[in-house]
């Protein structure tokens, strides 16, 4: 069996601030990605071996030349014009770009976008929401660089937090219908929602459906107990992240969550110790007012991103503060910023034990069981990581959440979908994004392994595996990541990381250490 030759792809990869020589990856005339299987993102399963062909930023051609087993015939497949590059992907996996609903460039320490973005980008994901962050400038400054190509990162969609970036109090509707007539002038592309006074998020929301914007609301219980997530769908809410609100929509014998007389939010000990209990409070899973909250907000066509995995710490912080990516991968900054603390959100150690995780595992079996129930009625579900906080590290976290999916009862299928093609859905972008078919952008992951069968190869440490002669090794991890047509060799940018992290290290005298050892 004859097949083309892998050729060399060298790719220059550095932020814009960083290029000694102006190089970047190349973006070829035409790209042809061959005898790859391929998982399509919208629930189809895998087919292969298929051709792929790409020109400049566009899937022009995808084209099934064989049968498993069965030698190709090298005369069915498309040409390759002068100037193109092949790329030998027989025994590989082809599946659409990863999109993140819930990515924040630097997180809770604002560590530097080159770290994020690389980050993410070698785990496969090429478009991310960002839900507010450093402020709506910054923002849009590296999202037009993005869409330039003129620096290594991922697309983004730009959410401003609802208030951001004006002196002026919003206290009146007509205050915030302004606030967000300014926002869409200022160009983003959406709002990202705490809570306010409801006359006020009802104003906001009607004017920025309106402009076409898009929403997302992560309810604060500050403001949860007049103005829920059924509130906020039935006035145009397109999307909430995590699951506060959702709870609160669900209770049947109270208003207010049964906090504890001594409760202050301002303690994050506090805060999140009593969050693990909510689901518990909520009405039973099937029952009357569990399904008609859960039917309406499916006919509302509500998208859901639970986030799964910014809370794992909670039900086992031993494993989230031990997870092997962190010795190679975490900067000592944002190691420090996890660390036991009054003030650092989500670092809510103060003395986290048996009780508070029993309660949150408890947790995230209500939870779960909501949301798979969610996306089998036909209810859309997204995946989104909010790294940067809770011992949570970019693109790791992120397939995390994608196991997270697989726990709470998807099929690998669905998880991809909800990675991909329901993301793409929930940003109004399905024409361009979110699934392998022609006429779509070029943004695609390239990985050795099959996803489907373990989820695990897709970390950029890859998946442990025994061989024949009881050999332990390393398999998996994403091998490229193309972005509007760009080809990026993922593990390069996971080695460069580690440089990042090995030099900051070396110049700090630093090592990690787990909390409370000297």
């Amino acid at each position: 069996m004859k097949y083309p030759l892998l050729l060399l792809l060298t790719v220059i990869i550095c932020l814009e601030s960083n290029c000694q020589n102006d190089l970047h990856s190349k973006r070829f005339n035409q790209l042809i990605i061959r005898g790859a299987t391929l998982i399509k993102g919208d629930g189809a399963p895998p087919i292969g071996p298929v051709d792929i062909v790409i020109e400049d930023n566009k899937i022009t051609k995808i084209t099934k030349v064989g049968y498993p087993g069965v030698e190709i015939d090298d005369k069915k497949r498309p040409k390759l014009k002068s100037g193109g590059k092949e790329i030998d992907a027989f025994g590989m996996y082809v599946l659409p770009g990863f999109i993140d609903m819930h990515g924040h460039i630097g997180g809770g320490p604002n560590v530097d976008p080159e770290y994020v973005f690389k980050l993410w980008m070698a785990h496969g994901i090429t478009t991310i929401r960002e839900p507010g962050g450093r402020g709506l400038n910054f923002t849009m400054e590296l999202k037009r660089k993005s869409e330039k190509n003129s620096i290594i990162a991922p697309r983004i969609i730009a959410y401003s937090v609802f208030g951001e970036g004006t002196d002026n109090q919003i206290i009146t509707p007509e205050d915030a219908r302004e606030w967000v007539q300014q926002n869409a002038k200022n160009g983003a592309d959406g709002i990202k929602f705490f809570g306010a006074e409801p006359e006020i998020m009802a104003a906001a929301l009607e004017e920025n459906n309106k402009l076409g914007l898009g929403s997302a609301c992560h309810h604060a219980q500050l403001d949860v107990t007049r103005w829920n997530v059924l509130n906020s769908a039935r006035a145009g809410l397109t999307s909430m992240e995590h699951w506060y609100g959702l709870p609160e929509a669900l209770f049947t014998d109270r208003i207010i969550q049964n906090y504890p007389l001594d409760y202050n939010y301002a303690n994050e000990q506090d805060r999140f110790e009593e969050a693990g209990n909510l689901w518990q409070q909520a009405a039973k899973p099937y029952s009357d007012h569990w399904n008609k909250v859960m039917n309406e907000l499916i006919e509302l066509d509500f998208t859901i991103d639970p986030t799964f995995n910014i809370y794992e710490a909670s039900r086992d912080l031993h494993r989230a503060r031990r997870a092997e990516w962190h010795e190679d991968y975490t900067l000592p900054k944002l190691w420090q910023f996890f660390q036991p603390s009054k003030v650092s959100h989500g670092s809510y150690w103060h003395y986290w034990g048996t009780e508070q995780e029993v309660a949150w595992r408890n947790n995230y079996q209500l939870w779960m069981t909501f949301i798979n129930e969610y996306k089998n009625r036909g209810g859309r579900i997204t995946a989104g990581s909010d790294s940067g906080f809770i011992f949570q590290l970019y693109g790791f976290a992120y397939i995390r959440e994608l196991e997270l999916l697989r726990e709470a009862g998807f099929h690998p299928l669905e998880v991809i979908k909800s990675a991909t093609l329901n993301g793409a859905e929930a940003l109004n972008m399905v024409d361009q994004l979110g699934s392998v078919r022609e006429g779509k952008l070029a943004d695609l992951i390239i990985i050795e392994e099959n996803p489907l069968e373990n989820l695990k190869v897709l970390y950029g440490t890859g998946a442990i595996k025994l061989t024949e002669d009881n050999k332990v090794v390393r398999v998996g991890g994403v091998k490229y990541t193309i972005k509007d047509g760009y080809v990026y060799d993922s593990k390069k940018l996971l080695a460069e990381v580690k440089e990042m992290v090995d030099k900051a290290k070396k110049e700090q005298g630093f090592e990690i250490k787990q909390p409370g050892i000297n």
